[in-house]
């Protein structure tokens, strides 16, 4: 029988979808389908090492009754084969099959749980017995995968599509991977780093700094990742992403960053050697409440505007950074040049001299949010080079237009890097400003105030516009005989 590869499971997977598309609505979808996939893999891989363990042991206690002998043990209620014989109350039993695979796994404690699968309105049995029956003709053992990462790899596909399906909605919990590498690229996380992510969503920054080891031959699991999200759906997806791409050891934590920093040892804020995130543009509402006597010191270079959240997170990042650490956030645009305390934040920032580079990008880029946004780019130990300056880059206009969203190829992100990198002057691209010339701009960081982004205008061709003027008048003079030669067929005198 030929292993599972990753285009078929996709298919598979999206398929899934389809049984449930039209009563539920797109932007919840994701959380019964990964629910589920999760389920069965689980399942799949106990049986897998049941039935290796049996064949060496003949011991059946120990192949299905030691649960030391599993990486997750699947008690018989929680199993694939058991909800296959189930026709009635197959959203109670799910539930039930969750709850217990949280009771003898701690690291799944409240991840399978944040779904609730018996809602008979939405999932009435017929439903979830074709989605049962659906993931019962695929077997996810190990021994049935084509590559390792396979089910990693799926699970980003359908992150991805739910996104797209989601419009709006999808942008809460997703960032496009292109953007995503980028990111990782610029702040070029190493091995033994301690990496954080305070408004994960599912969780796909950290999966590409993994990513981004492998590519650069380092021990992808010597590295630290932590993150925070508050949403709890999003939170179960994000710690699913985690195991099914073999990243158990990643500390993942529910609740508001910014009311609520999870991350924390001895009660201080943990310091991190890379920092990395996309939290909402412009967040309302996001905490101004506890801003002011905060425990943590994080606001020193002011208080946010009640119903602009950037410079929370970002002042949020800073103090979780290490002396010598990076952060990479992306920002509105409107961050980068709104007055008010969000001006004092940012020349505070600037006069510690710590901004690194402001990296503009291509419109309609993340999902239902059309307007441009930036790379914004914290250093706290700037090279002598880079000190009392600011890298400013104009990447808008380098993109591949899609009918709903834009994307940036390779090419456009290799070019971000390389000048990123080399600090490189490019006429109409890329140039450094110094801190004087960013305070006589009243510390606006508006990318235009330094780039000229003017288009250059096609030089005039003087002959050949004397020719088409000369050829004009020849025609009109053509015309106007013409007329008069029929007025006077006419009889009218002219």
């Amino acid at each position: 029988m030929p292993k599972l590869d990753l285009d078929t499971l996709e298919s598979h997977l999206w398929e899934s979808a389809n049984i449930l598309r039209g009563s539920i609505d797109a932007s919840d979808y994701k959380n019964y389908i990964f629910g589920l996939l999760f389920l069965k893999r689980l399942s799949d891989v106990f049986q897998e090492e049941a039935d290796r363990l049996l064949k060496e042991t003949k011991n059946k206690k120990i192949a299905y009754e030691e649960p030391d002998e599993h990486e997750f043990f699947v008690p018989p209620k929680a199993q694939w084969k058991y909800l296959t014989t189930l026709t009635h109350n197959l959203g109670d039993a799910i539930n039930k099959a969750n709850d217990l695979l949280e009771e003898h796994n701690r690291v799944l404690e409240g991840v399978l749980s944040a779904t609730d699968f018996n809602d008979k309105d939405r999932l009435p049995d017929t439903t979830l017995s074709k989605l049962i029956l659906h993931f019962s003709k695929i077997s996810l053992r190990n021994e049935d995968l084509s590559e390792p990462d396979i089910l990693g790899r799926a699970y980003e596909y359908l992150i991805d599509q739910f996104a797209d399906d989601a419009g709006k909605k999808g942008g809460e919990f997703y960032t496009p991977k292109e953007i995503v590498s980028l990111l990782v690229e610029i702040l070029d996380p190493q091995e033994g780093m301690y990496v954080c992510d305070p408004a994960c969503g599912s969780g796909g920054m950290l999966v590409q700094t993994v990513y981004h080891l492998k590519s650069v031959h380092q021990n992808y699991k010597n590295i630290v990742l932590h993150g925070q999200e508050r949403n709890i759906g999003t939170w179960a997806i994000c710690k699913m992403n985690m195991l099914l791409h073999g990243i158990a050891g990643a500390r993942i934590e529910k609740g508001d960053t910014i009311r609520e920093p999870k991350l924390l040892q001895k009660g201080k804020l943990m310091e991190y050697d890379t920092v990395i995130a996309n939290p909402p543009f412009s967040l309302k509402n996001w905490g101004i409440e506890v801003a002011g006597n905060d425990p943590f010191g994080r606001f020193k270079y002011g208080i946010p505007p009640k119903s602009y959240g950037d410079y929370a997170f970002v002042q949020h990042m800073i103090s979780i950074l290490k002396p010598s650490g990076r952060a990479g956030v992306i920002l509105p645009h409107g961050a980068l040049f709104r007055g008010g305390a969000e001006g004092k934040i940012r020349k505070g920032i600037l006069e510690e001299d710590i901004v690194e580079a402001v990296i503009g990008l291509p419109p309609n880029l993340f999902y239902g949010a059309s307007i441009p946004a930036c790379l914004f780019i914290i250093n706290k130990k700037k090279s002598a080079h880079n000190k009392g300056k600011v890298f400013f880059l104009y990447g808008a206009r380098d993109f591949l237009q899609g009918k709903k969203q834009n994307k940036l190829r390779q090419e456009d992100i290799e070019k971000i890097v390389s000048a990123y990198r080399s600090y490189a002057v490019i006429d109409k691209y890329c140039r450094s400003a110094s801190l004087d010339e960013i305070r006589r701009n009243d510390y606006n960081l508006n990318i235009p105030r330094y780039i000229d982004i003017t288009e250059q205008e096609s030089p005039i061709d003087v002959q050949q516009s004397i020719d088409e003027l000369a050829k004009l008048r020849r025609e009109r003079a053509s015309a106007e005989e013409k007329v008069e030669n029929y007025l006077k067929d006419l009889g009218y005198k002219i």
